[in-house]
């Protein structure tokens, strides 16, 4: 689906690739990673990092979208695919100066409610994500969870958004978030504090995956 997103939000914005540097390439925990980076014009940072592990058996996927130009709120997309369990997470964080209209997204959800949840249990940063969030789980229920994906990501880059005017008061709030991943944790951030240490997950996180700095 990675590639199918990147497509569709070329097609709205121009990409111009980042250097990812060092965690272009990665292992953590038996799992090898490659990631990209964006500057998509208009929008503002595009992260897609892409894992495959145990031998072919297990298979993740993340698409993040910093909005700094515009004001939306932060994207957030996880596919992992394993023991013939599908899992997707698509999240927003509120990093907006003003508001935005849920309903476009809203309806994504509502049609493809009867897919089977996930329980994503409690978090810190329950208090900043905004509705819809989406979390399904199951087994063979791949196409119905790349057809949910294709229209909430089109919904979501289609959303009427004003320019952002105080683009540093955008980013502060997009870096409360990232630090409080970093200081309070997350599933993924948990994984990558624990197998590469707190400063190259920090550096990770903050120069490439979110952008924040």
């Amino acid at each position: 689906m990675t590639h199918d997103m990147m497509q569709a939000l070329s097609r709205r914005f121009a990409l111009a690739e980042q250097d990812a540097g060092e965690f272009a390439h990665m292992k953590v925990k038996g799992m090898r990673f490659t990631l990209h980076a964006y500057e998509a014009a208009g929008l503002g940072h595009v992260s897609v990092m892409t894992a495959t592990g145990f031998l072919g058996l297990m298979r993740m996927d993340t698409v993040i979208v910093n909005p700094t130009q515009i004001d939306l709120p932060l994207f957030s997309y996880d596919r992992i695919q394993a023991a013939g369990n599908d899992t997707l997470i698509m999240e927003l964080y509120d990093t907006l100066l003003t508001g935005y209209d849920p309903a476009p997204l809203q309806a994504v959800a509502a049609r493809y409610a009867a897919l089977p949840d996930r329980n994503s249990g409690a978090h810190w940063y329950d208090g900043i994500r905004l509705a819809p969030a989406v979390s399904k789980k199951g087994k063979k229920i791949t196409p119905a969870l790349d057809e949910m994906t294709a229209a909430f990501w089109e919904a979501y880059l289609a959303l009427p958004a004003e320019q952002v005017t105080d683009p540093a008061a955008k980013q502060a709030k997009a870096r409360a978030y990232v630090d409080g991943l970093l200081r309070q944790g997350g599933p993924s951030t948990d994984v990558f504090k624990k197998e590469m240490g707190e400063q190259a997950t920090a550096a990770l996180f903050r120069k490439v995956l979110f952008a924040t700095e």
